[in-house]
């Protein structure tokens, strides 16, 4: 980077902030797509039909709605790419334009912390895996392990978690430049991997098996659509921490056309391939062991053999680290970044958040399928939408696509708003998130159902939608009436 002009701020600016110069702006198309390959490519995406299908749907239609909802957050995705892509900045410098200096800390926080939480089901899903395989290499059964109190894990479950944390660790000192390469050299890997996995099923399973026929449970329109709604809203807020922080990557794309391309390439595609590869596979399983194993840590342990489990263990290791640490870092690493700039850099940025992840007890959040799409993919979609909506109004509707960059690093600049806070962007916020809350109560039994309206505890299975519609309107009103609020 560049040294800071003397108009920035050192409370605002440092050189992880600054804006990308022309000259690092390298990221090719096939840089954009392998991001989004390496990132699509792991364990969750694996088995994001099982839980739609354990809630009733077939293989199609949870197909469908993974598609279908990847294309509908692609929007937004690209369109946030754009102000990175244009300008060269992160994620928290272009929230300061609708939420000011100060105030872009509350909106990168409330990402930041959801990434936190990823960042720890990822390294755990890791940890599993390592765990797995020793335990076919050593000869050891998990079944038999004792969990510790208060963490419910077992010591060696909990080391392997704490080993695989650690390999997160290196890559987040080694910076982005480690993390393009780590990108561009496991997307094919992944992908070659994913085609050997379907040949795998289809010759040991002779066909397809027989998930391929199972029907549909959600035979009426009131069956099927509470469940297509809270699906579809959980594939938006799947990727709707990156449809934020997008910012964070395009700003090193050469041209929009190298970031908006990449995106469309890598990201429906990649998302439907591998939950097709992990229904088709799961699908083998029942033919083969008797019984569904929708993770693919418990398929390893079937396997029985050292070299196919420890040749497992590394792709799912390649997997889970290129997703964990452009999707659940980088993010983190520069929202935390923004609250102190001159002291927190990318790497103790990056730290933070892998201290964090430990200590939210990620075992716990991933443990249940129900629990993992209706409260944590939704929950937290709630949240995110909003912030969304409000970014691209500001940046498309209001100010039509022109920032004064020098002024996002002053704190009485031009985005100052009301002592560095923007009234107007937290009263869209609030205001948004608020239908969506007696959804919630009622989803995580804080409040029974009948204290609120059918209609508003329904719209809770599609918060993201509501948060984003909401926010992006109010905001576009409020704006214009209060320019400078």
């Amino acid at each position: 980077m560049h040294p800071a002009p003397e108009s920035h701020d050192p409370r605002l600016w440092n050189e992880d902030l600054a804006p990308v110069p022309p000259e690092r702006r390298t990221w090719t198309t096939w840089n954009v797509a392998a991001l989004w390959v390496g990132m699509a490519v792991c364990i969750p995406t694996y088995m994001l039909a099982a839980g739609l299908i354990q809630q009733g749907m077939n293989w199609s239609q949870a197909i469908l709605v993974i598609l279908l909802g990847n294309l509908i957050v692609l929007v937004p995705m690209t369109l946030n790419a754009h102000p990175g892509t244009k300008y060269g900045i992160p994620f928290p410098v272009l929230l300061r334009a609708s939420f000011g200096p100060w105030g872009s800390n509350i909106p990168a926080l409330m990402r930041g912390t959801v990434a936190c939480g990823w960042f720890g089901i990822q390294t755990w899903v890791g940890g599993t895996a390592i765990y797995a395989t020793s335990a076919v290499m050593l000869g050891f059964d998990p079944a038999q392990r004792v969990p510790l109190p208060v963490l419910g894990i077992a010591a060696g479950e909990f080391a392997c978690f704490l080993i695989f944390w650690a390999v997160n660790v290196y890559f987040i000192f080694r910076g982005m430049d480690s993390i393009k390469w780590l990108e561009a050299l496991s997307a094919p890997f992944l992908l070659l991997v994913g085609l050997l996995l379907v040949w795998w099923a289809w010759t040991a399973a002779d066909g397809f098996g027989p998930i391929f026929s199972q029907p549909s449970r959600l035979g009426t329109d009131a069956a099927f659509w509470p469940v297509f709604g809270a699906g579809l809203t959980a594939m938006v807020g799947y990727w709707a921490t990156l449809s934020l922080n997008i910012p964070d990557f395009s700003r090193y794309a050469r041209s929009q056309r190298d970031q908006v391309v990449g995106q469309a390439v890598g990201l429906p595609a990649t998302m439907t391939l591998y939950s097709f590869v992990g229904i088709i596979v799961t699908s083998a399983t029942v033919v083969i062991f008797g019984e569904a194993l929708w993770d693919p840590v418990k398929l390893i342990a079937r396997f029985g053999n050292p070299f196919i489990s420890a040749l497992a263990l590394l792709t799912l290791a390649v997997a889970t680290l290129s997703t964990n640490i452009a999707a659940n870092v980088v993010s983190p690493a520069n929202d935390f970044s923004n609250l102190n700039p001159g002291r927190i850099s990318f790497r103790t940025g990056g730290l933070i958040t892998a201290f964090i992840g430990i200590l939210m007890f990620p075992w716990k959040l991933y443990e249940d399928p129900s629990g993992y799409i209706f409260v944590w993919l939704i929950g937290y979609s709630a949240l995110l939408g909003p912030i969304a909506g409000i970014m691209i109004s500001d940046y498309f509707l209001i100010r039509r696509r022109t920032l004064d960059v020098p002024q996002l690093y002053q704190p009485q600049g031009a985005y100052h708003y009301t002592r560095g806070f923007s009234l107007v962007g937290f009263a869209a916020l609030f205001l948004s998130i608020l239908p969506n809350l007696p959804g919630f109560l009622v989803q995580v039994n804080l409040a029974p159902a009948e204290n609120f309206p059918a209609w508003l505890v329904a719209g809770y299975h599609y918060a993201w939608f509501v948060g984003f519609a909401l926010a992006f309107l109010l905001y576009s009103v409020l704006r214009k009436l209060f320019p400078n609020r």
